[in-house]
């Protein structure tokens, strides 16, 4: 009898330890998984999975950890395309322009009192176009535009767009600032410089650059749903319209307003007066060099 009452006692013993060790087992399990938890609650996605148990819990761990590698894959692929979104939105707008428009879902027009703007026009663009076939007119005006481009960007200047063969750009905005007449004079030269000799080594593959400049307010804001563009407004831009017009190949016109800014730095040529529309007559002048 006492043999039987024996292995009685060794088997219930047996199935209590057995008990505990399972019991035990599902308790790491259950704390390993609320570990994991509260780390993805916390946004934490570079989890130790270590020491996964091998039952049920630790199934759905590793079905955890799966999801997690490709919600990162995912994540890393989002940022991706922010960033290229990003790069694209900057450049069609100004950076604090850009910013307004992504946390306010628009942008406003400003009005911008002291701000200097920049006019191009390639001098006989027809005539140069007809030697070239349609690629590589393309490929010349972009060459062209690029450097431009470059050159801006060395001044704080705002390249606002191109129109067919012209080139607007204006210093001052969205940040104010004050060198804004000098900077655009300096940028000028610089794009003379360019066209100057790209000439020497095309000849008539390439253009004749007329500049002109003139000083003054402008409105400046986003226009248009689909193909938008950040653009400006106002007497100004029609005033350095005009003193491109009334430039020569190979030359920088600015008007009066500009001139009193950059005076003390740059020798300049007065060449008379022109009328404008609504603005009576207006001085203009060469840059002829800098002091």
């Amino acid at each position: 009898m006492w043999e039987l009452l024996l292995v009685i006692s060794i088997i219930s013993g047996i199935g209590i330890f057995g008990a505990v060790f399972l019991a035990q087992n599902i308790i790491n399990s259950l704390n390993k998984a609320v570990s994991v938890v509260r780390e993805v609650e916390k946004g934490n996605r570079k989890i130790d999975f270590k020491d996964i148990p091998n039952d049920e819990i630790g199934d759905l761990l590793h079905t955890l950890k799966k999801m997690l590698k490709s919600l990162g894959i995912s994540e890393q692929l989002i940022l991706e395309e922010k960033r290229k979104s990003d790069e694209l939105l900057l450049n069609i707008l100004p950076e604090e322009v850009a910013n307004e428009l992504k946390e306010k879902g628009s942008a406003e027009a400003k009005h911008f009192s002291n701000v200097t703007v920049l006019f191009t026009d390639f001098k006989g663009f027809t005539t140069v176009a007809e030697k070239l076939t349609p690629q590589q007119l393309v490929n010349e005006l972009d060459a062209c535009f690029k450097a431009f481009d470059e050159i801006m960007g060395k001044y704080a200047i705002e390249k606002i767009k191109t129109v067919g063969d012209a080139y607007l750009a204006v210093c001052g905005l969205p940040l104010p600032n004050t060198q804004h007449a000098e900077n655009m004079v300096h940028a000028a030269i610089e794009i003379l410089s360019f066209m100057e000799i790209r000439k020497q080594l095309l000849g008539d593959f390439t253009f004749e650059i007329r500049i002109g400049i003139h000083t003054g307010d402008v409105v400046a804001g986003i226009v248009g749903l689909k193909k938008f563009a950040y653009d400006i407004w106002g007497d100004t831009v029609n005033v350095a319209a005009r003193m491109e017009q009334n430039s020569e190949a190979g030359k920088i016109n600015i008007s009066q307003n500009t001139y009193e800014l950059i005076k003390d730095k740059f020798t300049c040529y007065y060449r008379g007066e022109i009328q404008a529309k609504n603005k009576g007559p207006l001085g203009m002048y060469f840059i002829e060099n800098e002091y």
